[in-house]
């Protein structure tokens, strides 16, 4: 006979984690890793992670967005730890799970700094390793993204197999679709 407290349990184990920096966690089975902008941006990262765990809470997700209290202030050594877990994570979810590109548009421009200049080279970056070795990736494209024409076109023409969206919902369900 099951008790109820076991199943609890189960579901509790079965429950994915939500993987921020500077933490590693080592997991198993998918991991869907949310890229995109992050400064200059909405908190995007906290609607994905929150709409993902509505549809499957076993999936585990790897969001690079830190705490609201360090997101402006990026010493050196801080700089390095966030991009080597940025780097951790994407190879992780390249071998188990889905690169999730959600191409937010600008809400606070920065003139010292060109938006989603990181997102754009791992966008590029990640269709090439998609072409070569078959990764899971999805494209979402926010209206008012810059360049969101262009990228559109490149990537319909050079790499169909990569899903592209147009909100972040579908963006999200494409994502847990291709991580089961």
């Amino acid at each position: 006979m099951k008790k109820k407290g076991d199943e609890i349990l189960k579901k509790k184990e079965k429950t994915g984690k939500i993987i921020i920096p500077p933490r590693y966690l080592e997991v198993e089975g998918p991991v869907i890793f949310l890229a995109g902008p992050i400064r200059g941006a909405e908190n995007w990262q906290g609607r994905a992670i929150h709409y993902i765990r509505s549809k499957n809470l076993e999936l585990h997700i790897a969001s690079p967005r830190r705490s609201v209290l360090t997101q402006d202030n990026f010493p050196e050594d801080t700089f390095d730890e966030q991009i080597d877990w940025e780097h951790y994570y994407l190879r992780r979810t390249s071998e188990n799970g889905v690169i999730l590109f959600w191409l937010a548009k600008e809400i606070e421009h920065r003139c010292n700094r060109a938006y989603g200049q990181t997102t754009r080279f791992e966008l590029g970056e990640a269709a090439a390793i998609h072409h070569f070795s078959n990764i899971k990736v999805v494209v979402g494209i926010d209206e008012g993204f810059t360049g969101a024409k262009y990228i559109r076109k490149t990537l319909s023409k050079k790499y169909p197999n990569i899903p592209v969206s147009n909100t972040l919902e579908k963006t999200c369900d494409l994502a847990i679709q291709l991580a089961k």
